[in-house]
């Protein structure tokens, strides 16, 4: 099985930055696309950003030219760098991955824990 960890999350003043990070670790042959996702209070569960295999890139309209994803396939981390952050961000961010199993090669979806981000004065 695979297991993602997130880390990096906090409490922010609006303009400011953080950076996200997510760990995946497990039997894995290879991840192909990672993304963030994240929900709001009251609200849906949204896509943020996502990163292929190959470095392709794709953003939510609310966060494009904001956010910056990133990935060191060496050690399975996706990064998730937020500049000029909103109130409106405040969410609990969850990384995502699509991993293809060393033990019999199936893909497998597979959701971090979250990790709290909070954009108040």
């Amino acid at each position: 099985q695979v297991q993602l960890v997130e880390s990096g999350g906090g409490l922010v003043q609006p303009g400011g930055s953080l950076r996200l990070s997510c760990a995946a670790s497990g039997r894995i042959f290879r991840i192909n696309a990672m993304g963030w996702y994240r929900q709001a209070p009251g609200k849906e569960r949204e896509l943020v950003a996502t990163i292929t295999s190959g470095l392709s890139t794709n953003y939510a309209g609310s966060v494009k030219g904001r956010f910056t994803i990133s990935r060191d396939n060496a050690k399975n981390t996706v990064y998730l760098q937020m500049n000029s952050l909103k109130p409106e961000d405040t969410a609990v961010y969850y990384c995502n991955a699509a991993a293809v199993l060393s033990v019999n090669y199936r893909s497998l979806e597979v959701w971090g824990q979250g990790t709290l981000v909070t954009v108040s004065s």
